[in-house]
């Protein structure tokens, strides 16, 4: 039996205050699906950068590569995984790094999604949340629940987060008009602006 795992890293940094987005825990479930979504227009990369390094053997149910998205839901209990195209509706994470354990990811990533098989880890994928510049995200408090790509003026979605810029070399929120999300170890924050909050 193969275990789908996930830990939730990611952290909104305010101008005077900490809020810590859950953005999901442990899922488990006995297989993934793999399909690839039909391609979409063609936006600018406008997610962190990522690191091209070895970190050991990853063998994985769904076969990404770095700078590639994913589609990453389901509950605590029955975790899923799916290819996307990334700025789609459908993309919610870019995959930033792949290890042979999850513990090797950067520690301010926003996202893990590891495997394991009889105990044993097989590899884990290190995730940032799929931002675009000017596009929204509606960033969830639940447990079992991840951020999506919605329209800035939904009425009905909580938690929602403009992606304004992001700037290489900050490890605050100074630099931020309305705070962001702040990743220290490589050194970057993306920027946003709450149109909507939880």
């Amino acid at each position: 039996m193969v275990n789908k795992r996930i830990r939730s890293t990611a952290r909104r940094v305010g101008i005077t205050a900490v809020a810590v987005a859950a953005l999901s825990v442990a899922g488990c479930a006995t297989s993934v699906e793999g399909t690839a979504t039909a391609a979409g227009s063609a936006l600018a990369d406008t997610t962190a950068p990522y690191r091209d390094t070895d970190r050991g053997r990853v063998d994985l149910d769904l076969d990404v590569e770095i700078g590639d998205c994913v589609r990453l839901g389901g509950t605590a209990d029955d975790a899923t995984v799916d290819e996307a195209v990334c700025g789609s509706a459908d993309s919610n994470y870019k995959v930033v790094e792949k290890t042979a354990r999850n513990a090797q990811c950067p520690s301010d990533v926003d996202q893990v999604y590891y495997e394991t098989k009889w105990g044993d880890e097989r590899g884990a994928l290190c995730l940032d949340v799929d931002w675009v510049i000017g596009g929204c995200m509606s960033i969830p408090d639940g447990e079992d629940d991840e951020p999506r790509r919605v329209d800035c003026n939904d009425p009905h979605a909580p938690g929602i987060e403009r992606a304004v810029e992001i700037i290489d070399g900050a490890t605050d929120a100074k630099r931020c008009s309305d705070g962001g999300f702040v990743h220290d170890e490589r050194e970057f924050t993306v920027c946003t602006e709450t149109v909507r909050p939880l």
